[in-house]
């Protein structure tokens, strides 16, 4: 009979558990009657094949079940590679798992140390593994589907870092098809700590969907600088396999404009990483397309003109020609006539979003016709001219 805490084991849905597929875990329930006592015992080792019947007789005798926390890993890759389940059910198990990394770094109750900024951010790095495998054929209009289907949680960072991280990917892939799976891991995972600096911002700042007065506005600027220097001062991000230089260019970056507006260094163009310029675009469509509890949002031609609107200025204007090809039967009517100003914050959630109207049309050119190995080259001061000409 195993006896341990908690804090050791995760609970899972019977929906999510493979018939007559040799399990990679172990099943669990908890046997105590007396909620302050847990007494957790094995009922199904792993290597066991469970029929269909076998899993009906579970589903009845038991209200909950739980695999222990260091077999989190094999669980979701059993999930992942097992066509019994919908994608939306496993991204479903994969977002839970990502929300527990996450709240781990956001858990102002808990003391936080090297080796928990450690723990969560390897938790998130597999996180993100699984989503590519979930996601690997996807495009835009795939993820958007996807994200629709899924719960949301009420911490608006968690969600939206999630979708980022998804969005992301996809976008990558598409700019550079031929990416590593060490390049869409370091992508999505960017995806999923750009706001980590907001860990050090107070919750009611980071949680307020009113508008923010211009002392918490300056304090939420402060996120990305703090983001890398918790990135910078532990020594704890040493994961195989993965570059954390571009990562904490993405947790630095990803607010910076293209037109040199942006925060906290205010650099421009190419000079701001591949990555952070996607991270930024997924962020913007993920903010104003994403139905929250707390405000409507636009459709997906509406957003789309108004990100356009922000082109050579806010983002960048090649990979957004590409991200809008990402989303299907997609017809831009130009019926929306507003816009949102460059230091609108898709980090933060709104209880309305902050448009206002357009002053001027922003045009800019096919840059599809355009080779694709050009994303994430230097421009020279003559190429940086000409950009901002066009923008």
């Amino acid at each position: 009979m195993d006896k341990t805490n908690r804090e050791s084991f995760f609970s899972i849905s019977d929906e999510v558990v493979p018939e007559n597929d040799a399990l990679r875990f172990d099943i669990y329930i908890n046997s105590s009657s007396n909620e302050s006592r847990d007494r957790f015992v094995k009922i199904t080792a792993s290597g066991t094949s469970l029929t269909r019947n076998e899993l009906t007789e579970m589903k009845q005798k038991y209200h909950q079940l739980y695999v222990p926390e260091i077999q989190r890993e094999l669980y979701l890759k059993s999930l992942v590679k097992s066509d019994q389940f919908t994608d939306v059910k496993k991204t479903e198990v994969i977002k839970d798992s990502a929300i527990k990394h996450l709240n781990r770094l956001f858990d102002k109750d808990k003391e936080f140390t090297n080796e928990v900024l450690g723990e969560a951010i390897k938790g998130c790095r597999d996180s993100v593994e699984n989503m590519i495998d979930v996601i690997q054929d996807y495009d835009v209009s795939d993820v958007q589907k996807l994200i629709a289907n899924l719960s949301f949680h009420d911490f608006y960072t968690y969600d939206h870092s999630i979708n980022v991280a998804m969005y992301s990917i996809v976008t990558y892939r598409s700019i550079k098809p031929k990416a590593s799976k060490k390049e869409l891991l370091e992508a999505g995972l960017g995806g999923l700590l750009h706001d980590l600096g907001k860990m050090k911002i107070p919750t009611h700042i980071i949680n307020n969907p009113g508008n923010l007065s211009d002392e918490d506005f300056e304090q939420i600027k402060k996120h990305p600088d703090y983001g890398m220097e918790l990135l910078n001062e532990h020594t704890c991000c040493h994961i195989e396999g993965i570059e954390f230089d571009a990562i904490r260019r993405v947790v630095h970056e990803h607010h910076e404009n293209f037109n040199g507006s942006g925060y906290p260094a205010k650099i421009e163009g190419e000079d701001i990483h591949l990555m952070a310029r996607v991270t930024a675009i997924a962020d913007f469509f993920d903010a104003i397309t994403t139905k929250r509890s707390y405000h409507e949002v636009l459709t997906t031609e509406d957003a789309l003109q108004v990100m356009q609107r922000s082109v050579g200025r806010k983002i960048d204007p090649k990979i957004f020609e590409v991200f809008t090809v990402q989303i299907k039967d997609l017809v831009l009517k130009g019926k929306t006539n507003r816009e949102l100003a460059d230091d609108f914050d898709p980090c933060q959630p709104h209880n309305v979003l902050p448009f206002k109207q357009v002053k001027a049309e922003v045009k800019h050119s096919n840059f599809l016709k355009k080779d694709k190995q050009e994303f994430g080259k230097v421009m020279t001061d003559d190429e940086k001219k000409k950009n901002k000409k066009v923008s």
